[in-house]
């Protein structure tokens, strides 16, 4: 049986994670007689204190400071800066990251975090351990040139943008694999038809539905995203008729957001949940995604064929993400509330032509099974 560790941290968010956790289930629901899977956020979990608060930083810095989090973002874009700082941790702190190394001894090792590959790489240089490492990128179009380290044996990246980068910066492309994104393997498993998900869920059935989701972490003006949304589907409603339309909001784990939106009262129907482990499910019910630029919810959106109402992005990362989504004609994108319901009350209206051809381009964008076909491969390297 081999040995397999999958090294992440929470820095960025909860999505580098979630793709962590993807690519544990595809390796345990298909080869759990073959590989051990060890599972460990390297930073966090190993580095000194000072250190591991950083993943901690990141929210704050993106709510309250965005212009310190662009910055720090664009310095991470130029290799020849962010090279001799990652040598330079991995010198100081190579007696810790080979101690989480040698506490799992395995066969290969998966980085799913740019500051994990560089560092663990020439920890095992200097160490000289001849382990495997296989990074797989979870930044959609926008990746940064330190996820792309020459010595890792394999490098899967999730759109043709990120292989074209990849290759610029000097990956061969026999160390390349087009992907995409590892979500959950549920995504692909959804047959229950919309009108039962609906039901069973406790949604109005046959009304359209928007899902407006805030991420794990509850980011976002998803308040007032939602106020003006029913507010405009309930001016919609013909008396006596079923409404125009109905919101589902995840707040995420921003019990703040929920209990805010609970306390109102709304003129449509509302479903306002924290968060929820069933995401699929909520999507499969659901007409179309508002949500900020993240990558993982794009991927996730796509698998199932939904189109994509796009109120933001995060400065650095998730800039492509928008034109990555315009150009494959899979949504839309709108910053001010009032103008994102207006989208919504067209989508959701009279526009439902529009709507259902970005689902359709959606469907053949998705990559519902990314994380099965990366373990696949990983499986077939060792």
């Amino acid at each position: 049986m081999k040995s397999i560790l999958i090294l992440m941290t929470d820095e960025g968010g909860g999505g580098h994670r979630a793709s962590a956790s993807a690519l544990r289930d595809a390796f345990l629901e298909r080869f759990s007689d073959q590989v051990q899977l060890s599972m460990i956020d390297l930073w966090a979990d190993f580095a000194p204190a000072l250190l591991s608060r950083v993943p901690k930083s990141y929210r704050f810095l993106v709510d309250d400071v965005p212009w310190l989090y662009r910055l720090i973002y664009e310095v991470g874009e130029n290799a020849q800066l962010v090279e001799p700082v990652m040598s330079a941790a991995a010198n100081v702190l190579r007696p810790l990251f080979d101690r989480a190394i040698r506490a799992s001894s395995p066969d290969l090792i998966v980085s799913v975090h740019p500051l994990v590959q560089g560092v663990i790489l020439h920890v095992l240089e200097k160490t000289k351990r001849p382990i495997p490492l296989v990074t797989v990128v979870t930044d959609l179009v926008t990746i940064p040139p330190v996820w792309f380290d020459r010595r890792a044996a394999l490098c899967f990246v999730p759109s043709d943008e990120g292989y074209r980068l990849a290759l610029r910066a000097g990956l061969r492309q026999e160390q390349l694999r087009l992907s995409g994104l590892p979500i959950r393997g549920a995504f692909s498993r959804v047959t229950r038809s919309k009108l039962q998900l609906q039901q069973d869920l406790g949604m109005v059935t046959g009304v359209p539905t928007a899902l407006i989701v805030s991420g794990g972490e509850g980011m976002g003006r998803v308040a007032d995203i939602s106020r003006f949304a029913a507010a405009r589907l309930a001016a919609d409603t013909v008396v006596g008729a079923p409404p125009a339309g109905q919101l589902v909001i995840i707040c995420g784990r921003n019990q703040d957001l929920k209990q805010e939106l609970d306390a109102r009262n709304w003129p449509v129907p509302v479903m306002v949940k924290g968060f929820v482990e069933d995401i699929w499910d909520y999507m499969a019910a659901s007409d179309c995604v508002v949500t900020k630029a993240g990558p993982g919810t794009i991927a996730e959106g796509l698998a199932l064929g939904l189109p994509l109402l796009l109120t933001g992005y995060i400065p650095g990362q998730e800039k492509g993400n928008v034109p990555y989504v315009l150009k494959h004609g899979v949504g839309a994108y709108v910053e001010d509330p009032w103008q994102i319901a207006e989208v919504l009350a067209g989508w959701l209206g009279p526009q439902r032509a529009t709507l259902e051809q970005f689902a359709h381009n959606a469907r053949a964008l998705g990559r519902p099974r990314a994380a099965s076909e990366i373990v696949n491969a990983i499986v077939e390297l060792l």
